[in-house]
């Protein structure tokens, strides 16, 4: 399928804002940078494999199958890197997958790439954008939880950390298996039991993964020898590879889709939106106007998404801190537009406040009395024009465990899922949340995908696993 072909309006908005002087100017510091001479490269097309929302832990155990099947490669690239089961679960896959080299005569690369392990890690952490290697054998045992490089003779591992003071976290998440699957998890390495989210593609999106691994996280090895990549497979290895048996044991996976072959078969429309990192978090006094948010290719697409709205906005996330996606949430509201959101109620305070210097729970009062204000002030306006006095619903909930799962294994106690439907014809998946952070000072990696078919078996699957774990806050 041709990308440029019945382009949706909104990506051609998105690729003229992104293509002025001004958003080319402001964006030539930035790192990485690689699209801003040319936006439109960042269009491409995806074929849509499965949609899982679980806990992190399943999450990253729905996908282990697919690293243990590499034949050349895996880049494991995420935010959060802790001791937990889910890191044990990935020293056995790689364990597995050292085996499987070994039998077969061939190294396989593997490039793990996170940002946070803890507050020392992060204080003393190089600033230099070239980040920190982990290469003795204590590094990866004692600091990183993973096997020794004894039991991991069959590949070439590399574990790399960015971390940029003050607040400047690589957020993105993503695991790219032989440059040919993708997997989009919201979910870090760690304990949480949270709420998560996770995609299965392929197609020509695998390459803008890669594209971004290589321009961040790649080093000059790296660099070159991304051109002997390039694996042939056996028919056998091919069918291993493109057919590897997923976890079936779905015991805790809230929701689970697997797109038939001939949906699966079916490319869409999919816009690549990275947001790079910004040392500078532009912070203003409480009296003041906030700042603007940088012009990132993801702030960008999610402010235009929410401008363009003509029916309705559903947002997920785990912080509401933005005030540039909530004044746009406003301006919806007031043409007519209805909001849906789900946020927390109490997750990451003081992070939140550090960061933001306000919380979610007082963004969310503070936007329920602004629609309140509205509504008074359309009821005793001028009715005349009827149209113009509409006034969109706004729907806030607070995620909760249900009842008596406080402490259920398998069961999230928090949500930390993102995502963006606009209008039931794009859904925006990612690391990107709606807090200060996300839109000023983190790197974040977000994809939008516009397909009306795709877009309600995501809002199908949240109807179903997030039954019970809502707490309304509002509905006016």
């Amino acid at each position: 399928m041709d990308p440029q072909h019945h382009t949706h309006p909104l990506i051609k908005s998105f690729l003229s804002h992104s293509s002025t002087p001004e958003t080319s100017t402001e964006q030539n510091t930035d790192q990485p940078n690689y699209w801003t001479s040319d936006p439109n490269s960042l269009l491409t097309t995806s074929t849509i494999h499965s949609l899982n929302l679980a806990t992190g832990n399943n999450i990253l155990a729905s996908l282990l199958p697919a690293l243990e099947a590499a034949q050349t490669e895996v880049l494991f690239v995420t935010c959060y890197w802790a001791a937990s089961d889910s890191l044990n679960r990935i020293s056995d896959s790689l364990r597995k997958l050292s085996s499987k080299a070994l039998a077969s005569n061939r190294t396989i690369r593997v490039r793990i790439c996170f940002s946070s392990s803890g507050l020392l890690q992060k204080l003393f952490h190089t600033q230099c954008a070239a980040g920190k290697v982990y290469s003795t054998s204590s590094e990866w045992s004692k600091a990183l939880g993973l096997p020794g490089p004894e039991e991991l003779k069959g590949l070439d591992l590399q574990v790399k950390s960015v971390f940029l003071l003050p607040i400047s976290i690589i957020h993105p998440k993503f695991v790219v298996v032989d440059r040919r699957r993708a997997f989009l998890p919201s979910c870090n390495v760690s304990w949480e039991e949270w709420f998560e989210g996770c995609l299965e593609l392929s197609g020509p999106v695998v390459g803008q993964f890669v594209r971004f691994w290589e321009e961040f996280w790649a080093d000059a090895r790296d660099r070159e020898g991304s051109l002997n990549t390039t694996f042939t497979p056996s028919s056998e290895e091919e069918a291993t590879a493109d057919g590897y048996t997923e976890s079936t044991d779905h015991l805790g996976v809230l929701y689970h889709h697997s797109f038939t072959p001939a949906a699966a078969a079916h490319s869409i429309q999919t816009l690549f939106l990275p947001s790079p990192h910004h040392r500078n978090p532009r912070l203003t006094l409480p009296w003041q106007a906030p700042a603007p948010a940088p012009p990132t290719p993801l702030n960008i697409f999610l402010l235009q998404a929410l401008e363009s709205a003509r029916s309705y906005i559903y947002i997920q996330t785990p912080n509401l801190t933005s005030q540039p996606a909530i004044t746009a949430l406003l301006a919806a509201l007031a043409r007519g537009v209805n909001v849906t959101i789900l946020t927390s109620e109490r997750l990451q305070l003081l992070e939140q406040i550090i960061t933001a210097g306000t919380t979610s729970p007082r963004c969310v009062s503070k936007l329920i009395a602004q629609h309140q204000a509205l509504t008074n002030s359309r009821a005793h306006g001028d009715i005349e024009d009827t149209a113009a006095l509409r006034l969109g619903k706004l729907k806030v909930s607070f995620y909760k465990p249900r009842n008596g799962q406080e402490e259920s294994p398998d069961k999230p106690v928090q949500s930390h899922f993102k995502l963006t439907i606009v209008d039931g014809e794009v859904a925006v998946f990612g690391s990107g949340n709606m807090d200060r952070p996300s839109w000023y000072t983190s790197q974040e990696l977000g994809v939008a995908f516009f397909d009306r078919g795709f877009v309600n078996k995501v809002e199908e699957g949240l109807e179903e696993a997030l039954s019970g774990r809502r707490k309304l806050a509002y509905d006016g």
